[in-house]
């Protein structure tokens, strides 16, 4: 855990990154989450990435593009909530026109995650950040976690597989939210008691 807080350059809060590093730190928006991807790709060398983020602003579209046109990145595919498409028409579609539909699925979520491997490092970025502009206090968590990457990984997999590349984008947010609820086979419909009212209390007898 790293004081970094009054330190304006990315390389200088995070550090030296090594083989099984842990490395958790705070930003107040001196660094997006795009100059951590482009810190830990310094580190790895060329990778895969997988990006998963509420939201995306077109400056860090533009960079993620780049890394990727210089051969930092590999391959790089997104994971983004099925509402930017309405919110931020302009930036969801300046990120199909960067990547491609092949690149980009649609869900309902608010993980912010990235996933950077290739054959010597499995790097896993949890942050609380999204992919634009964060004035405000940040969190993010860098591990190099093979067990982590392979977890979040997996996921993204039975995303992309499920669904057709560009087919999200015409079915509309409301067969989108559906596709979530059944998303591995179980239908979340139903089975939030707080949306009937019912409240729990401990008794100290258990209930089935």
């Amino acid at each position: 855990v790293r004081r970094v807080l009054a330190i304006p350059s990315c390389r200088d809060a995070v550090g030296a990154i090594a083989p099984g590093c842990e490395i958790f730190g705070l930003t107040k928006g001196q660094y997006s989450l795009i100059d951590l991807i482009e810190h830990v790709l310094k580190a790895t060398g060329p990778a895969d990435v997988v990006i998963s983020t509420w939201t995306a602003a077109g400056a860090d579209l533009d960079f993620a593009l780049t890394l990727l046109s210089n051969g930092s990145i590999k391959r790089c595919r997104f994971v983004v909530d099925f509402s930017f498409p309405r919110r931020q028409p302009e930036y969801c579609a300046a990120l199909r026109e960067r990547f491609g539909d092949d690149a980009v699925r649609l869900t309902k979520t608010h993980a912010k995650f990235v996933v950077i491997t290739n054959a010597d490092w499995s790097m896993c970025l949890r942050s609380s950040m999204n992919l634009n502009e964060n004035r405000r206090l940040e969190s993010w968590e860098l591990s190099d976690d093979p067990g982590m990457a392979a977890y979040l990984l997996d996921t993204v997999e039975s995303l992309f597989r499920d669904h057709q590349d560009g087919a999200q984008f015409r079915q509309g947010p409301g067969k989108n939210g559906t596709d979530f609820e059944s998303w591995f086979g179980a239908d979340l419909n139903g089975r939030d008691i707080r949306r009937a009212g019912w409240t729990c209390q401990k008794t100290g007898q258990s209930v089935d």
